[in-house]
């Protein structure tokens, strides 16, 4: 019996169970119609991944490969896609949405019903190549690196937030967490706002990015009263705009204590899901509570422009290691010490 062909074969960060990630080839990804293989020039890793690895959240079971903020050349397509994209640089976004639904349909395809997301419902990009329909592919701009145009994702979250609550009068405005997702929500609304922003984390050297971002003022809140600290800077209003990037219940509560009659507060991370809250702060001084998800496809193309124009700063204060440290990374990320903000996977260009 004659032996056959070898099945070719891509490396991947799997996460093949719970508590357990390992490098290893798997099975070179196939284009389905209207899908290209991109090659994996570079991959964040996103806080969410982060909290589902050590959470065993059941969002994203294993075996899976993970990874949704990423860019990099198509190398392949199914027959039916035109072949001028074969060696176009691209970004990706994270969401595939079904282009069908009653959501689709109302532009809300960040929400569609049947929405896919790379290493939750389809693998990710935390591999050499991955399969990925042509609907969610924007231009990769030749002026950015792969580290900055891969982050093209987490910072159309910021962008989204911006559009989200562009019917309020935001001048002054205060981000909850200053991790990655906090950083660019920063500065998406100081570039698209022009807000002043104050930014609150327990983390003095992320206070210090976020000072160096061009946040006006930081609030460590390991030490200081952040409520005490809005009113001060506010004059006994609060903020036009709270962000709560962090995501835990009493930052949402906090998040409604810091907001002025007549405000927003936005609901952004997701570090925990019930909580218990007095009604009455929201109904009786009109503040508005927004939850927000992810980004729509032309929220990416204005993130990438941000960051083109240099109105935007997403690579001096992150850290890149190529995709065979990807173990190690990964865990040192999920336990991060005070220097560990955001971390990239570099792949090939």
């Amino acid at each position: 019996m004659r032996a056959g062909k070898a099945c070719p074969h891509v490396n991947a960060l799997l996460y093949p169970s719970f508590d357990k990630l390992e490098l290893t080839p798997l099975p070179e990804p196939s284009p389905a119609p209207g899908e290209v293989i991109v090659q994996v020039a570079a991959c964040g890793i996103c806080g969410s991944e982060l909290e589902s690895f050590k959470h065993h959240s059941p969002r994203r079971p294993p075996p899976l490969v993970m990874g949704h903020e990423f860019c990099g050349t198509i190398v392949a397509a199914a027959p039916d896609v035109d072949r001028a994209l074969l060696g176009r640089r691209v970004v990706v976004n994270a969401v595939v949405p079904c282009g069908r639904c009653v959501r689709c349909h109302r532009g809300d395809t960040h929400l569609c019903a049947e929405r896919q997301v790379f290493g939750m419902h389809r693998p990710g990009a935390f591999a050499e190549r991955v399969a990925v329909p042509t609907r969610v592919l924007l231009p990769w701009p030749d002026a950015l690196p792969a580290a900055a145009a891969c982050l093209a994702e987490p910072l159309a979250n910021g962008v989204h937030v911006v559009n989200l609550t562009r019917h309020l009068d935001v001048r002054r405005a205060l981000v909850i967490g200053a991790g990655p997702i906090g950083l660019m929500a920063q500065q998406a609304l100081q570039a698209l706002r022009g807000a002043q922003v104050m930014v609150a984390d327990l983390s003095r050297g992320r206070l210090a990015v976020a000072t160096r971002l061009g946040a006006v003022r930081t609030v460590c809140s390991r030490d200081q009263d952040l409520a005490a600290e809005i009113q001060a800077w506010t004059d006994g209003e609060g903020a036009d705009l709270v962000v709560d990037a962090a995501g835990a219940a009493a930052t949402k509560r906090l998040s409604l204590t810091c907001t002025r009659p007549g405000g927003g507060a936005v609901w952004l991370g997701l570090l925990g899901d019930r909580m218990e809250i007095e009604t009455y702060q929201i109904t009786l001084p009109e503040r508005q509570v927004f939850g927000t998800y992810s980004a729509k496809l032309e929220e990416l193309a204005e993130a990438l422009e941000l960051m083109r124009t240099g109105r935007v700063d997403v690579t001096s204060w992150i850290e890149r290691a190529p995709l065979t440290e990807g173990v190690a990374v990964f865990r040192r990320m999920a336990d991060p010490g005070e220097a560990d903000l955001k971390a990239v996977l570099i792949g090939s260009p």
